[in-house]
């Protein structure tokens, strides 16, 4: 048995740190990727959480690979190719004998050479042929990784539930061979607005767990902007690019040694500057559109109107008394309620 303690083997919290890494940085991608061909997620879920279990045995060994999601991806391949095999030897002539599964190709491979196809499985996620009330719960699951309690809490359900809903929606669209593929321009705008909730729902529940640059926010941001590019007409596709820049501006003074910090109490020089402009060119592309304003839209326009202290130096209550009236009309939350009567309190 290998000396997991001398000198030559990685220590266990570098190979718990890295997997985790990798797992909160790719686990959608990696996903995505698994499932595209086969179109079975729960076998895409076991073939990456054994190559997980097999980098926590081999990593303190071998060492940290220089490409951790590369090797995750060759390894969960295989995995796949494994089951698959045999689940072929069960139903057609045996495989000649000696003949195995490619060992995996451990070496160095180009992150970037990874695709990104979060996209396709969004959009998969929301087919019609899914339940309409568990497709954004399932992409928060699929693409995004949040475990079916943090979902479940989220939506107000009981986990054991949401668990039960999430497996039926897998099982579902493998036995129906839903597509991963974006789908036509005429089936876009129904699934849209379940897309754009599932981006928003892993920027609000992952920024509070997390350290800054542990976050999610930046992943959140990509997909935003990507989906806006693609709807290009669309205005809250915009606008929910224009919330996530903006309130993701606000995170360097969101927390100070560890500690939260109110909007009130935080330094506005903390702020980065760089993402408010990004967001307030969001914000004037959803507007050019010229069409009502919907939700995200109001709700990047609030977030405006915060980040704009760092110019004057105070916040401007009378246009939140207003956005959060219009808000209210538009989407009647409890949260956006509370907010409402925050500020006509003048809290």
């Amino acid at each position: 048995m290998d000396d997991l303690n001398s000198p030559d083997c990685t220590p266990h919290s570098e190979v718990r740190t890295a997997a985790e890494q990798a797992a909160r940085t790719s686990y959608g991608r990696l996903l995505a990727l698994l499932a595209a061909s086969t179109r079975d997620i729960l076998l895409a879920e076991d073939a990456l959480a054994d190559a997980f279990e097999q980098a926590m045995r081999s990593w303190p060994v071998s060492g940290i690979p220089a490409n951790p999601e590369g090797w995750l991806l060759s390894v969960a391949r295989n995995r796949q190719r494994d089951v698959l095999r045999s689940a072929a030897r069960r139903t057609s002539d045996p495989l000649e004998a000696g003949e195995t599964v490619p060992a995996p190709d451990l070496s160095s491979i180009d992150p970037d050479a990874i695709p990104d196809k979060r996209l396709e499985l969004l959009f998969a996620c929301a087919h019609p042929a899914i339940a309409a009330d568990i497709r954004t719960p399932l992409m928060l699951h699929t693409v995004f990784g949040f475990e079916a309690r943090a979902i479940a809490e989220a939506f107000r359900i009981p986990p054991a539930t949401m668990a039960q809903r999430l497996v039926r929606a897998k099982r579902r669209i493998r036995a129906t061979g839903i597509p991963f593929a974006l789908p036509t321009r005429a089936d876009m705008p129904e699934r849209l607005g379940f897309v754009l909730e599932a981006i928003y729902g892993t920027y609000t529940i992952d920024w509070e767990s997390l350290p800054r640059e542990a976050s999610l926010a930046s992943e959140s941001l990509f997909l935003a902007v990507t989906v806006a590019a693609l709807r290009e007409t669309e205005p809250e596709s915009w606008g929910l690019a224009a919330l996530i820049a903006l309130s993701s501006a606000r995170a360097p003074a969101r927390f100070v040694e560890g500690g939260f910090v109110p909007f009130g109490e935080q330094d506005p020089s903390l702020w980065d500057v760089g993402l408010i402009r990004e967001g307030e060119a969001y914000l004037r592309r959803a507007h050019s559109l010229g069409q009502p304003l919907g939700r995200f839209q109001l709700e990047a326009a609030i977030q405006s109107v915060h980040c704009d202290r760092l110019r004057t130096g105070t916040t401007d209550r009378d246009a939140l008394l207003r956005l959060y009236r219009a808000l209210v009309a538009v989407a009647p939350t409890e949260g956006a309620k509370a907010a409402l009567a925050a500020v006509e309190s003048g809290n």
